[in-house]
């Protein structure tokens, strides 16, 4: 298994802030769309809480960032689309084999 080294733990402190308000910025997009969507108010307004209400767990928006969670919230971060494995390149090679197994091994 992956001991998390020091120097992808720094990395990936540096890039979560940047990766999450990338995320956050397709979201507004996105509920910008849905409330200009030709429907009435009150279902846009419903489809917007319960699309808020779902997205503020997604760890594109917050999450625990614990060295023990790295790579957890890392997967979480590819299956939620905030980020690609390219995003991955800074990263020690352990860690994007480690990724890549985990991925293909699903």
């Amino acid at each position: 298994m992956y001991e998390v080294k020091e120097s992808d733990w720094k990395k990936f402190r540096k890039r979560v802030p940047g990766w999450q308000e990338s995320y956050m910025e397709k979201l507004t997009e996105e509920y910008i769309a849905l409330l200009q969507e030709d429907k009435l108010a009150s279902e846009k307004f419903w489809e917007l809480e319960d699309r808020i209400f779902k997205d503020k767990r997604s760890v594109g928006v917050a999450i625990d960032m614990r060295r023990s969670r790295m790579i957890t919230n890392i997967l979480s971060l590819l299956d939620d689309e905030v980020i690609q494995m390219e995003d991955l390149k800074e990263f020690s090679d352990e860690l994007q084999e480690c990724i890549n197994f985990f991925i293909n091994g699903r």
